[in-house]
């Protein structure tokens, strides 16, 4: 049978999320880490997934991922080329799943639907305005992420199958203070809550 790994692409905190810097530099930094290592710890904990796989090449980052119990592969740059090079480096029998890392409320429940409804075959979860991408997979012979804007509509256009699921805690990446809100409302991760907590 296929083994299930998760790509979790993670930036250096110094150049993620932009969008959250009304709250200050340093907890732009400090959330940005949070939020990976929260979806890192719901893609450890889903049933559905074998290994998890943190693309960065932040060393803190790096070594927090080991810690957790998953892989480290390097960076390679563009978001997209990042995850091809990460997909190389995994056995050809492999079902690949690009998880991005800003999903803080993640519940391995909604992960492990997804998976489920994907079945083995190029698919995507967009976002809550099902303009963007969360998820995409796809077997590793035909793994070709779409990431960037407007991605949902070409995961569609390359004949990905959308799930369609409710999936809240899957579909909502935090990129500013709104959908940071939002998500505190379907429950964050512990590593978020500590550093808003610390606020």
């Amino acid at each position: 049978m296929s083994p299930t790994v998760v790509l979790l692409p993670v930036k250096r905190p110094e150049l993620a999320k932009s969008r959250l810097a009304s709250l200050g530099e340093e907890v732009r930094r400090e959330l940005a880490v949070a939020f990976a290592l929260d979806t890192l710890a719901a893609a450890l904990a889903a049933r559905c997934v074998d290994e998890v796989v943190v693309v960065t090449d932040d060393p803190t980052v790096a070594g927090r991922a080991r810690a957790a119990g998953s892989r480290v592969a390097p960076d390679a740059g563009e978001l997209n080329a990042a995850l091809r090079a990460g997909a190389e480096r995994l056995d050809p029998s492999s079902y690949v799943v690009a998880l991005c890392a800003d999903l803080p409320a993640l519940q391995p429940a909604d992960l492990d639907a997804a998976l489920r409804e994907m079945s083995g075959v190029e698919a995507f979860v967009g976002d809550r305005q099902r303009l963007g991408t969360t998820t995409y997979a796809a077997p590793w012979a035909r793994f070709t992420p779409r990431f960037g804007s407007g991605s949902a509509g070409r995961h569609r256009a390359a004949g990905a199958v959308e799930v369609l699921g409710a999936l809240p805690t899957l579909r909502l990446d935090v990129d500013d203070p709104e959908s940071l809100g939002a998500a505190a409302e379907l429950g964050l991760g512990e590593h978020t809550r500590s550093v808003l907590a610390a606020r």
